[in-house]
């Protein structure tokens, strides 16, 4: 069972069903988007999907502003983030916080791994771009991707034409994205594959990015063990590189532009796999993570069964909190996850 519970459940917890109410539905009739689309192609995702926790998708950063009656809603549903709100950036390394108190955990904190999603001012986002667009964003971000220095170098590797043997072993070290995502699917995000799409990481496989997948990047910095600094400064030393080369979709009040909504602000997943075998068995056990201001999927990401006592643990919030705010909040969550894992534990109970 995925992070939303049952189907049933999922239905009611659709936010776009929860406000696209007739009357609104009615006032955006006949709207469309730079790219294209329509309120018809933004909600249908979650039409065709009622497991969907959002159910709607952006094409271009023009959605936001004509569809704004119905993205502003679930945005400040999601984030708790008002229409009216000033995102704040942050990515100095000097304000992360002492997360030397992790160490404790050592092997029940089994990897570090965060993620931001990037998309390019002046294209179309994945679920709308044209094939054409795809295909010329890609062999423009390969070349900035292989000129990059340091840690950072390592091979870009298209999915057009890609070997047999090269899929399997970027499957077998979980770096290739899936490909049968039905949300994304549903809403225009897979067509063209394999076309225009490619995956990029470092010779020590610690930084990856993924190339025209549900943004146009996905740029990720992880590794083994708790070390979530080491992690950060990599991640925001091969941000800054590569925008020296790129403009990005922003603006001040949605931050870093993204098709999915829960990925708005600082478009931050900042995760860690973590080992639980008390508290994870408790029917609230979801709930807790959410009061948290955290996320909870299987180990194989998003939509996947929670399996083997490993859990991906995130930061929920995305936007209206800066970059080390979502650090703060995963590290202070995961501790405090741990804690009460032990405190679970039935010798501790008795």
């Amino acid at each position: 069972m995925s992070e939303n519970g049952k189907v049933g459940e999922k239905v009611e917890k659709m936010l776009m069903k929860r406000f696209l109410t007739s009357e609104l539905r009615r006032s955006l009739e006949g709207v469309t988007a730079d790219c294209g689309f329509t309120l018809d192609d933004i909600v249908r995702s979650g039409m065709e999907n009622p497991d969907s926790a959002i159910g709607l998708y952006a094409g271009d950063e023009d959605c936001y502003k004509k569809f704004a009656a119905l993205f502003d809603k679930i945005i400040e549903a999601y984030h708790r983030y008002r229409p009216n709100g000033i995102h704040k950036r942050n990515w100095s390394v000097a304000d992360l916080p002492d997360m030397s108190h992790l160490s404790k955990w050592e092997g029940r904190i089994l990897s570090t791994r965060i993620r931001v999603g990037r998309n390019i001012k002046g294209f179309d986002f994945p679920p709308a771009i044209s094939a054409e667009n795809r295909i010329m964003l890609e062999k423009d971000v390969e070349k900035i991707l292989t000129g990059l220095k340091g840690g950072l170098v390592g091979n870009y590797y298209p999915l057009s034409g890609m070997r047999e043997n090269m899929r399997e072993k970027l499957t077998r070290d979980h770096f290739l994205f899936k490909d049968d995502d039905p949300f994304l699917k549903s809403a225009g995000g897979c067509r063209d594959r394999p076309s225009g799409r490619g995956i990029y990481h470092s010779f020590d496989k610690r930084f990856l990015v993924w190339v025209n997948e549900e943004d146009t990047l996905r740029i990720i910095s992880m590794q083994r063990g708790g070390d979530i600094k080491e992690v950060f400064e990599r991640l925001a030393w091969a941000i800054n590189t590569i925008e020296e080369k790129i403009t990005f979709s922003f603006n001040d009040h949605l931050g870093y532009l993204s098709s999915c909504p829960t990925n708005l602000g600082t478009a931050m997943r900042a995760s860690m796999h973590i080992k639980l075998g008390n508290i994870c068995h408790r029917d609230d056990f979801v709930e807790i993570c959410d009061g948290m201001q955290l996320s909870v999927r299987g180990l194989h990401g998003e939509h996947t069964a929670f399996a083997g006592g490993v859990y991906d643990i995130s930061n929920k919030q995305r936007l209206g909190v800066t970059e080390i705010d979502c650090v703060k909040i995963l590290c202070k969550g995961v501790n405090d996850l741990l804690a009460m894992d032990i405190e679970e534990s039935p010798d501790c109970r008795n």
